[in-house]
């Protein structure tokens, strides 16, 4: 699943391209998922933000098309002279089309389906449950050592649980999760974690992320970018589907082991409880 250095590489590749577009037309999949798209018809997209793992168009109306990506979504610009034939809307896993006004056509492809789209008004989120309880962006002074401390010391459930809720902080996923708690020495399963050991584990979020944007994401499978080049930060993963292998740090074979129905990847020797 796409995490926010992913979304963040689509967003910045988005935005010199759409912003001032406006939509002519809107088409969509049959699905509750992706017929929300529709209602962006009309409107301008005036930028295009991010906040954790979704993107905002903000439109000119005081509206905003919020879209999460899923497992499998990805978003493509069409060139002016193609225009999109009805096989090519839904035959090739087309599931939202918006025409703009110089004739180009934006496109979300979401093979699995599980992506979604809404149209709400700017920064009413109530409808979007993650969205709406979500904790502060990790690459902002907001996110510190202490909050993050305070945050998980509500809950005595695992810290990668935690960190997947997406309460203590926004955008991180199973992949850079699994990298944060290497870096920081800090065993996934942990259900305490001591000030000083969440002061480190803000720092790694902040470092996994940050190169994981330097990056151009993480292309494991589907995710790629607007252009369909793929990301390279899977070539600098430390732990993260490395199941077996030795540790870059002591040579131990990594564990891996399934966590709330995620897979997690870390060191029993470097990452001790």
């Amino acid at each position: 699943m796409p995490e926010l250095p992913e979304v963040e590489t689509i967003r910045r590749q988005l935005e010199p391209q759409l912003s001032g577009r406006t939509i002519r037309e809107a088409d969509s999949h049959w699905s509750a998922k992706f017929t929300p798209g529709l209602d962006a018809a009309g409107a301008t997209i005036t930028s295009i933000g991010r906040r954790g793992k979704y993107l905002v168009f903000v439109l000119d109306d005081e509206r905003e098309l919020i879209a999460h990506l899923g497992m499998t979504g990805q978003f493509h610009i069409s060139d002016r002279s193609s225009e999109p034939t009805e096989a090519a809307r839904f035959g090739t896993h087309v599931r939202a089309l918006w025409r703009l006004d110089d004739g180009r056509h934006l496109i979300f492809r979401d093979v699995r389906r599980f992506g979604r789209l809404h149209v709400v008004d700017a920064g009413e989120y109530s409808g979007i449950a993650t969205l709406h309880h979500m904790g502060p962006e990790p690459l902002t002074e907001a996110f510190t050592g202490a909050h993050l401390h305070k945050a998980l010391s509500k809950s005595k459930r695992m810290v990668k649980t935690q960190l997947l809720s997406q309460r203590p902080v926004a955008g991180v996923g199973n992949i850079y999760a699994d990298e944060a708690l290497f870096a920081a020495r800090i065993n996934p399963q942990a259900t305490r974690v001591g000030r000083d050991r969440c002061e480190a584990l803000a720092e790694a979020i902040k470092a996994v992320l940050q190169a994981g944007i330097d990056n151009g994401g993480t292309t494991l499978r589907d995710y790629v970018h607007v252009d369909g080049d793929q990301g390279t930060n899977q070539h600098s993963l430390a732990v993260y589907g490395r199941g077996g292998e030795p540790c870059f740090s002591c040579g131990r074979a990594l564990t891996r082991v399934t966590l709330d129905a995620r897979t997690t990847t870390y060191c029993r020797l470097c990452q001790r409880r």
